[in-house]
């Protein structure tokens, strides 16, 4: 199981939000590239950002803290936040993320993602995040009755790399994952599973990867916190 830390990028700084509120910020480094250099010291395999200012506003808004991040690290980024049409999908990849997160665009427009998933292959995920089981879109501010397993199921023949599955309500919260939730996704579809939103110590990362069935796992507020200390997070992984 991967673990990824993540980098949420409002107004140019890393933050953390509390379960998906733009009001409740807490910034932990105004140099975004500083902490990507500094989880890629500490031996991450991948990085995990958020352009949250762009999943409002539906279209990129801190791209320059995400490319300086990617001049400075060296270690596959994937991206998600305002990324809702193709041009803004190539143009991501061909300045060096590895895989874009397709997230309100894979509810409002489903055969974009699979017209993505098919141009670029492995590179291109999707981002179902839910209240209660409840996809929620733009930046987690409009919810819908769509439920997060019938939407990936939607998605099982499109070809893209992973489902990365956040429970806003465990988010920033240093609650633990839905581990229940995430495992159900899991086993509901092929397409592997990265789990978001709580992950907050070692027993929450060993929680998720007995299940089998969770091919990653994303971790912020924790790590910058100290209350997950990534080497020793990677190490156990590894072991």
């Amino acid at each position: 199981m991967i673990l990824y830390p993540a980098i949420d990028l409002k107004d140019g700084q890393a933050v953390r939000l509390l379960k998906g509120d733009m009001e409740k910020t807490t910034v932990f480094n105004d140099k975004p590239a500083d902490q990507a250099r500094a989880f890629q010291k500490a031996g991450c395999e991948w990085l995990h950002l958020v352009d949250l200012n762009g999943a409002f506003a539906g279209q990129p808004v801190n791209g320059a803290a995400v490319e300086a991040i990617l001049a400075d690290t060296s270690v596959p980024a994937q991206l998600g936040g305002g990324i809702r049409d193709m041009a803004t999908i190539e143009m991501w990849l061909t300045r060096g993320i590895a895989r874009v997160i397709l997230g309100t665009v894979a509810v409002e427009d489903p055969d974009l993602v699979r017209e993505a998933a098919r141009a670029f292959p492995g590179q291109v995920a999707v981002g179902l995040d839910a209240r209660e089981g409840r996809v929620a879109t733009r930046g987690w501010a409009e919810e819908t009755d769509l439920m997060v397993t019938d939407l990936a199921k939607g998605f099982e023949d499109a070809g893209v790399a992973a489902i990365i599955y956040t429970d806003i309500n465990r988010d920033g919260a240093m609650q633990g994952p839905n581990v229940a939730a995430t495992a159900d996704l899991g086993r509901a579809t092929s397409i592997p599973v990265i789990a978001s939103g709580g992950v907050s110590s070692l027993s929450d990362l060993m929680a998720l990867r007995d299940t089998g069935v969770i091919a990653g796992a994303i971790s912020g507020r924790a790590l910058y916190d100290g209350a997950l200390d990534l080497g020793a997070a990677l190490a156990m992984l590894d072991a």
